[in-house]
Order: structure tokens, then sequence, then C-alpha cells
């Protein structure tokens, strides 16, 4: 997970990560495919965006399950259309 230089995205390739922040509302504004085996996600940066991943590292980032089940099964699906 990583900020490019002038703080304005967020990337992480990781897809839990992912799906929890699209759970909670926020949106990947765009997928870059970094390798054959490797996708990263790009958010906008955001104070809220930066709580969010915070308290997902915590554990304290809590989501509905299905609604999660069925973000990662639409992320897959995406990162395998290409």
């Amino acid at each position: 997970m990583t900020m490019n230089q002038n703080n304005k995205d967020f990337r992480t390739a990781d897809l839990s990560l992912t799906a929890a922040l699209c759970v909670s509302g926020f949106v990947v504004e765009e997928m870059e495919r970094v390798s054959p085996t490797r996708s990263v996600f790009i958010f906008q940066n955001s104070a809220g965006l930066q709580e969010g991943v915070n308290a997902y590292w915590r554990g304290d980032l809590r989501v509905e399950p299905q609604a999660f089940f069925n973000q990662l099964k639409t992320l897959k699906a995406r990162i395998y259309e290409r």
C-alpha cells in the first residue's frame, strides 16, 4: 500500500483491504496491472480513506459480510477480465 508523490492517490494490491474499503463507500478510481499476476487498485486519497485503512489494519473496520463477499467476487472478475 502506497501513496504517490503528491498524496493524491492511494494504491494497494491487497484484495481484502480493497473490498472492505469499497463496501465502506470508497471507490476504486483505477486498476493497474503491474505484472501478469498482480494488480494494484487506486483510490483517491483523503483523510477519510486513511482512517478507513487504519481501522482495517487495527481490526476495527466492520462491514456487512455478504456485501464484502460480493465485492470480492466483483473485484476478482475485474482482475481476470483483462
